[in-house]
């Protein structure tokens, strides 16, 4: 993937983990994924409530400004139909590090505005493991191919979302996406074949 694209897809994943200690877990081989010497990103099929609740705090943050706002956004950035299940593995690789990193953009912003603080931990996390993800994406045979289909669609929509979107529906998606994709599209990632 293109280091343009992956900047220019900073959208929201807003209030990342690591609580308490702010210590990681032990590297632990994914596996599933082809040559993926330097990719441990199978400690991130599950994240603890701690971490979790970190992200929940800075969320509900973000939704109580919200409330005294008033705002209108066109369709959502991340669809009900945006599922990694519908991509190959090593697509999901790069969905995912574009979802990220776009996701890092806006919460960056929305720290250096007005919620850092509560958007410390959780960009912390999020950078960690947008750094794994990118080490994975690099180590695949298939990382310099260009992107096709749906992972073709989907990389554009994220790269040019900053281009169309208000920065307050940019905030609005990337935070209302947050959970999905630390739940979901994160968890499906580090499962590698086995997300089904």
């Amino acid at each position: 993937m293109k280091p343009d694209l992956a900047a220019g897809c900073g959208l929201a994943l807003i209030a990342v983990v690591v609580m308490g200690t702010g210590a990681f877990p032990g590297p632990q081989p994914l596996g599933d994924l082809p040559d993926a010497g330097g990719c441990h990103l199978a400690r991130f099929k599950s994240l603890s409530p701690q971490e979790l609740q970190a992200f929940k705090r800075a969320k509900d943050t973000f939704e109580e400004s919200l409330s005294s706002k008033a705002w209108t956004c066109r369709p959502r950035l991340f669809p009900r139909t945006w599922d990694l299940q519908q991509l190959q593995v090593w697509e999901r690789l790069v969905a995912l590090e574009a979802e990220l990193a776009l996701t890092l953009k806006v919460l960056g912003t929305m720290a250096d505005a007005s919620q850092g603080d509560i958007l410390d931990q959780p960009l912390h996390m999020l950078r960690h493991i947008h750094s794994e993800l990118q080490a994975c994406v690099s180590a695949q045979p298939e990382a310099g191919s260009r992107p096709r289909g749906r992972l073709h669609h989907w990389l554009h929509r994220l790269h040019e979302a900053p281009k169309k979107e208000s920065l307050s529906c940019l905030e609005t998606s990337v935070m209302f996406n947050l959970f999905r994709l630390l739940t979901r599209d994160l968890k499906c990632v580090a499962s590698g074949d086995l997300c089904v």
